[in-house]
C-alpha cells in the first residue's frame, strides 16, 4: 500500500493541525490521506533518528535523548488521528490499512530500538549518569530508555536482533487480525425481536434495541447487540430464557464462531511468539518479561494479590447461587440453573433484598448530568473548568469538544468525547491522546479523548445510563483527568505514561466520587421531573454497592488468572483454549459464571500488547484506588482541599516521572494492604 503521492508534512491536514482550536481539520482528511502520509512522516522519522545516531559530536542530555524525545512529530500526529479512527469510526479501506500499518510501525520501532549507533550514545549518557547532575526527572528518562533499548533487544546479536524483529512484526499483525475479527463478529450478529418478545425489559432498553434495530435497517423491530450496553440489561430483564440463552452463547463465542473471523490460531501464535521473544531476551517468561518494569514485578506477587480474592470470590458466589436457585425455583423453573440465568435472578434479588431494581435508577442517570457530575468534581478537587465548543468537527459527528480551562482562566487543554456505540466503533471503554502534554523543547498541551459504547437513544430522548455505565464514564475521565493535569518536562513520562498496574489508579479513584452523595443530590435529576434521587433510593442504591460481588470477582479475577496462566509459563500451550477450560477446572471455576472476557475476544491481552500478562493490574490499582479514596473518608471531606492538593500533585500530575511506590507514599505517608480493596468488594 505504498503511496508515490509527494506529501508535505508542513501543510498536510494529517501532520499540520490548521483546524479549529489547535485540532486537525477533519473536514480536509480523507481515509486516502493516511497512507501517504504515513509513508513520508516514517521516512522524515528516519531521518531524524539517522541525524541523531549520526552526530559526531559527543553525546549530550541534548543532543540524544532531548533530540529523540522531540523527534517523530509528524509520525505522531499521524499515528494518533489514525488510531482514534481504527478504534472509534473505522471501515473497510481503513482495516486494510491497519493490516498494512500495523507491521510496517513494528519495523520502523524495532529498527530504531536496535539502532547500534543510537543505542551506544544513550549506553554512553547511562554509564555517565552520576556525573551528568540531572534532575530526577531527567535522570528516570536517562535510565527508562536505556532499560527500553536492552527490553527491545539492543543487546542482542545479528541473528537475534532480526529475529525479535520479525517475531515484534507478527505480533502486531496478529494484534491487529485479533481486533479486527472479534469487531466483525459483534458488528455481524444481531438478534431481531417484535413486541411480543420483549416481556421484562424496562423503556430505556426497548428505545435502544429499536434504535439498534434501525441502524441496522429494521425499523419497526428490536435489535439484541453484543454491545454490554445493550446485552447485559437484556440478560438482566428478559423474561424469556430462550433469548437469554441465545445472546448470552453469542457474547461467550465473540472469536470462536469457524471461519474468516476466528480467533484460536491467531491466540495460538501470539503465545508461541511472545514465549519465544521472552526467552531470546533472556527472561524464564513472557509475564517475566512484561512484569519486569511493573509494580508487582513477579508473576507471584500477581498471585499472591489474586489467589486470596478468588477464594473469596468462589465462596461468595456458592452462597449466592444458592439464593438464586431458590428465586428460579419460588418463579416455577425447574431448569437447572445456568450462565444465562445468573442477572436475571440476581436482579429479583436485589430486588428483593433492597426493594429496588436497576430500572429504578436509569431515569436518574442522564448522560449529560453524569458528564457534568464528572465536570463538577474535577472543577471541586483540581480547579479545572470545562466548557464545550458547538459545531466543531471531529472523526464523528458524535463527537464532542472541550476546552479545559486552569483556575486562572488559562487555557489547559482540549477533552473530546465520542459516547455511543455503533457498527464502526470497537467495543469497550477507553481513554487515549491526540497530543500528550509536556514542557520540553516548545512544550505542547495535552488533547485528550475518550471513548464509550452507551446506547444511543432515539433523535430527541436523552440517553440513560445504567450505574455500571455511569462508573464506565467516571473510569474513562479518571484516566483523561491523568492525561489533561500532567505537569512533567519529558513526553516520555507524560500523562497516562506509567507502569500497567499504576495507571489504573487514578480511574478506580474517580469512580468513588460518583456515589459521593453530595455529587448524586445535585447531578441524578429525575429525566422526567427534574428531582433529584430520593434520599430512600439513593441509601439503598449504596447500601447494595457490595451486591453481587461474589459473581463480579469470578467474572473479573478468572480473566486476569487466565491471561497470568498463559504468560506465566516457559512455553505456550499447544491449543489454548483447551488450556483455557483445563485451568477454569483446576480453578473450580462455577459453570455458571463465564470470564469476563474469554480467550477468544480478550482485546485488552490479545488485541495489541497493552494488557498482556497485566489484566491483574486493575485489581492491583484497586488495591491502591480504595485506600487512596479511603483517605478521604478519613477526613470526613471528600473533597479535602489539602488532600485534593496532594492527590493532584503526586498522581494526576506527575505521570511517570518518579517510581509509582514513591509518588503513592507522597500523596499518603505509606503503602496499602490489600484489605481496604476486600472491605471494598463486600468480600470480608
Amino acid at each position: 500500500m505504498n503511496s508515490t503521492k509527494a506529501v508535505d508534512l508542513a501543510i498536510h491536514p494529517l501532520t499540520a493541525w490548521q483546524g479549529p482550536l489547535g485540532l486537525p481539520d477533519f473536514t480536509r482528511i480523507g481515509d486516502d490521506d493516511f497512507a501517504p502520509a504515513f509513508d513520508a512522516a516514517l521516512q522524515a522519522h528516519e531521518a531524524e533518528i539517522e541525524a541523531i545516531a549520526g552526530n559526531e559530536d559527543a553525546p549530550t542530555i541534548e543532543n540524544t535523548l532531548q533530540a529523540l524525545e522531540l523527534g517523530g512529530e509528524a509520525l505522531d500526529r499521524v499515528s494518533s488521528i489514525f488510531w482514534c479512527r481504527a478504534g472509534a469510526h473505522t471501515n473497510d479501506t481503513f482495516q486494510a490499512l491497519e493490516r498494512d500499518i500495523s507491521p510496517k510501525m513494528s519495523r520502523h520501532f524495532s529498527a530504531i530500538s536496535m539502532n547500534e549507533r543510537l543505542f551506544a550514545r544513550i549506553d554512553d549518557l547511562y554509564q555517565r549518569r552520576d556525573s551528568l547532575k540531572l534532575d530526577a526527572e531527567t535522570l528516570r528518562v536517562l535510565e527508562k530508555t536505556w532499560k527500553g533499548f536492552v527490553r527491545s533487544g539492543a543487546k542482542l546479536d545479528a541473528d537475534g536482533k532480526k529475529r525479535l524483529a520479525k517475531i515484534n512484526e507478527e505480533l502486531s499483525s496478529l494484534g491487529t487480525n485479533f481486533g479486527q475479527n472479534v469487531l466483525a463478529d459483534e458488528r455481524d450478529w444481531a438478534l431481531f425481536l417484535d413486541e411480543a418478545d420483549l416481556a421484562g425489559l424496562p423503556d430505556f432498553l426497548k428505545s435502544s434495541m429499536a434504535e439498534a434495530a434501525e441502524m441496522r435497517g429494521q425499523k419497526g423491530r428490536y435489535a439484541v447487540t453484543l454491545s454490554r450496553s445493550i446485552y447485559e440489561p437484556f440478560t438482566t430483564f428478559s423474561e424469556r430464557r430462550d433469548l437469554r440463552e441465545i445472546a448470552f452463547r453469542a457474547f461467550t463465542m465473540r472469536g470462536q464462531n469457524g471461519g474468516a473471523t476466528d480467533n484460536t490460531i491467531v491466540v495460538r501464535d501470539m503465545l508461541k511468539l511472545r514465549a519465544e521473544k521472552a526467552k531470546l531476551l533472556g527472561y524464564g517468561s513472557f509475564a517475566a518479561l512484561k512484569l519486569d518494569d511493573t509494580m508487582a514485578k513477579t508473576p507471584k506477587a500477581v498471585h499472591a494479590l489474586l489467589d486470596p480474592v478468588w477464594e473469596k470470590a468462589v465462596e461468595r458466589a456458592a452462597a449466592d447461587q444458592s439464593e438464586l436457585q431458590r428465586l428460579a425455583t419460588q418463579a416455577g423453573s425447574n431448569e437447572t440453573f445456568a450462565a444465562w440465568d445468573w442477572r436475571f435472578y440476581q436482579e429479583k434479588l436485589r430486588a428483593e433484598k433492597f426493594a429496588f431494581d436497576e430500572a429504578e435508577l436509569k431515569p436518574y442517570l442522564q448522560l449529560d448530568r453524569v458528564i457534568d457530575a464528572c465536570f463538577d468534581v474535577a472543577t471541586r478537587l483540581f480547579g479545572i473548568t470545562f466548557e464545550e465548543k458547538q459545531g466543531i468537527a471531529a472523526w464523528h459527528p458524535d463527537a464532542r469538544v472541550f476546552v479545559v480551562k486552569n483556575a486562572d482562566g488559562s487555557e489547559r487543554g482540549l477533552f473530546l468525547a465520542d459516547y455511543f456505540a455503533r457498527p464502526s466503533k470497537r467495543s469497550g471503554a477507553w481513554m487515549s491522546a491526540l497530543k500528550s502534554g509536556y514542557k520540553l523543547g516548545p512544550g505542547s498541551k495535552p488533547v485528550i479523548y475518550n471513548i464509550t459504547n452507551f446506547a444511543k437513544p432515539p433523535a430527541g430522548e436523552p440517553a440513560l445510563l445504567s450505574v455500571d455505565e455511569a462508573k464506565t464514564l467516571f473510569h474513562e475521565f479518571g484516566h483523561a483527568l491523568h492525561g489533561m493535569l500532567t505537569d512533567v518536562t519529558w513526553p516520555s513520562v507524560s500523562g497516562t505514561s506509567v507502569s500497567r498496574d499504576f495507571v489504573e489508579l487514578p480511574s478506580q479513584l474517580y469512580e468513588h466520587w460518583l456515589t459521593v452523595p453530595a455529587v448524586l443530590e445535585k447531578h441524578a435529576l429525575h429525566v422526567k421531573t427534574g428531582k433529584p434521587m430520593p434520599k430512600a433510593l439513593l441509601d439503598k442504591m449504596l447500601a447494595a454497592r457490595t451486591f453481587g460481588a461474589g459473581f463480579a470477582t469470578v467474572e473479573f479475577t478468572s480473566s486476569a488468572l487466565i491471561d497470568m496462566a498463559y504468560h506465566a509459563r516457559p512455553d505456550a500451550p499447544e491449543a489454548p483454549l483447551r488450556f483455557e477450560a483445563e485451568t477454569l477446572e483446576k480453578l473450580d471455576m462455577p459453570d455458571t459464571i463465564a470470564m469476563r472476557h474469554r480467550t477468544p475476544h480478550f482485546g485488552h491481552v490479545f488485541s495489541g500488547d497493552g494488557y498482556s500478562a497485566g489484566y491483574y493490574s486493575y485489581m492491583w490499582s484497586e488495591v491502591l484506588d480504595a485506600d487512596a479514596f479511603a483517605a478521604f473518608e478519613e477526613t470526613g471531606d471528600p473533597f479535602n482541599p489539602a488532600l485534593a492538593e496532594r492527590l493532584r500533585k503526586n498522581i494526576y500530575a506527575a505521570g511517570g516521572s518518579k517510581d509509582p511506590e514513591e509518588l503513592y507514599t507522597a500523596f499518603r505517608g505509606k503503602m496499602p494492604s490489600p484489605h481496604a480493596m476486600m472491605v471494598k468488594r463486600g468480600l470480608v
